[in-house]
């Protein structure tokens, strides 16, 4: 368990103001960033012992994300924290407006296993920024590179002001949460957690953002551009094992296309990663027993149209595709969250969006067409936290785009400026000259309605 002492010690610390300044902020990101350059191959080693990352995939999801997000950060930081003049009405005129951001106190960032470096620093990166104390807990499913995470952040920062907190989440952050008032808490993983998550914050009002998941559908129209299109979702599901929040949980393509677009994501796993996946280091690994069986347990609720082939010694499950008949089976109504993409067939618009109305607000949304009438149809008529038109999972790497859900799949967002924001709070502040005071604004108000209702009304 956490010493509750060591929390009180971050709120006594945010208290002193030393964080506040930008150029505080700007060196403890600078750190941050060596501290990742100086632990790089470590990090590389640990996630290949939690999810048989190759170096590449490892840099390019998690080390090469977060530089790029501490890049952006430090390229923009004065400027965000300037304060924002904002426009006056006429009744306050001659006054000034402008909006100020200040830090929110005592942050809580919570990851997951699945991307457990960037998932916990990424934040970070925004919490940094903003100015505050900051408490990391990550996940124990993960536990070479958390050991690396851990010492990486003792070495870099003051425990009083970055706290590395580990151990098994079900114990320690009820425990942290229900003696300690945290400022804001930004959790990463299940709904299901989420919803805990959410019911302990609320006891005390603290404010949360909460990244969780859903099923993500990819939709492939009748004009797409099959091979291309095939090519995007294979890469994008089966990165990572397919242990990845925004892959596509299903694939719902037009019954025309869809023997040629199988046909092509079945070339195109074979050149991404050989005929034999197992022996490829660019296929990972399912993070533990537990997931490798809730997933191999699905492969006999459809049709295997391709993969199908599991090793529970060497936690693989090899990239499926299965053809399912409708969305009764668990597959359908779970998160898969493995190397398995189901697979449906709709003849109109209005099947397809019957069947996607079935999973309430995805955390992302996909769709393949050549027609941006139809592109312009799906977009407007599916509710998702963000997506893509002929690609998949890459709008995340935008960090001029929020990142977050909406409903089920997650409140709030982040990345680029989005997350300064997020571990900001915007201050609104009114100016107001003394030279200048009519005798209007006081009472007596008797006779003045016209007149109120004259500039008011404006």
């Amino acid at each position: 368990m956490p010493d509750l002492n060591k929390l009180t010690a971050l709120r006594d610390f945010f208290l002193t103001g030393n964080t506040k300044t930008y150029d505080f902020r700007k060196q403890q990101l600078m750190k941050l960033k060596h501290a990742v350059h100086k632990y790089e191959e470590q990090i590389f080693i640990a996630l290949y012992q939690d999810l048989k990352k190759s170096r590449e995939e490892s840099w390019v999801t998690e080390n090469g994300f977060l530089l790029t997000e501490i890049g952006n950060t430090l390229k923009n930081l004065e400027h965000w924290m300037k304060p924002k003049r904002v426009k006056t009405n006429l009744l306050n005129l001659p006054s000034k407006s402008f909006i100020m951001s200040e830090p929110l106190g005592v942050v809580l960032i919570i990851s997951p296993w699945n991307y457990p470096f960037q998932l916990l620093f990424t934040p970070l990166v925004g919490a940094i920024a903003a100015g505050n104390c900051i408490v990391l807990k990550s996940s124990e499913f993960a536990p070479a590179i958390s050991e690396v995470m851990k010492e990486l952040i003792e070495e870099t920062f003051d425990e009083n002001y970055i706290l590395f907190v580990e151990g098994d989440g079900s114990l320690v952050v009820p425990e942290m949460m229900n003696n300690f008032v945290f400022d804001h808490v930004f959790y990463t993983g299940s709904t299901a957690v989420g919803k805990l998550i959410y019911q302990m914050a609320s006891k005390d009002l603290v404010p949360v953002t909460l990244e969780l998941g859903g099923k993500s559908p990819c939709l492939v129209e009748d004009d797409a551009d099959i091979k291309v299109s095939a090519k995007r979702i294979a890469m994008t599901k089966f990165s990572n094992a397919g242990q990845m929040c925004v892959a596509p949980d299903f694939l719902l393509a037009h019954v025309s296309v869809k023997n040629a677009l199988v046909s092509e994501i079945e070339k195109g796993i074979k050149v991404f990663f050989g005929p034999d996946p197992r022996v490829s280091s660019d296929f990972g690994k399912i993070i533990n027993e537990k997931q490798f069986d809730r997933l191999s347990g699905y492969l006999n609720e459809g049709k295997i149209l391709y993969g199908g082939i599991t090793n529970r010694d060497k936690l693989y499950i090899s990239p499926t595709l299965m053809e399912v008949s409708g969305t009764n089976d668990n597959i359908m109504k779970e998160e898969i969250f493995g190397p398995i993409l189901p697979i449906l067939t709709f003849s109109d618009k209005n099947e397809a969006l019957e069947i996607i109305s079935r999973f309430k607000n995805p955390l992302a949304f996909y769709v393949f067409t050549s027609s941006e009438e139809k592109e312009q149809f799906w977009l407007n008529n599916v509710p998702f936290g963000g997506g893509c038109v002929n690609n998949a999972s890459w709008h995340l790497t935008n960090h001029h785009l929020p990142f977050g859900g909406r409903g089920f799949s997650g409140t709030g967002s982040y990345h680029g400026k989005f997350s300064f924001d997020t571990f900001s709070h915007k201050k609104g502040i009114m100016k107001t000259p003394t030279w200048f005071d009519p005798s209007i604004k006081y009472p007596p108000f008797k006779g003045k309605l016209k007149l109120f209702k004259m500039i008011i009304g404006k």
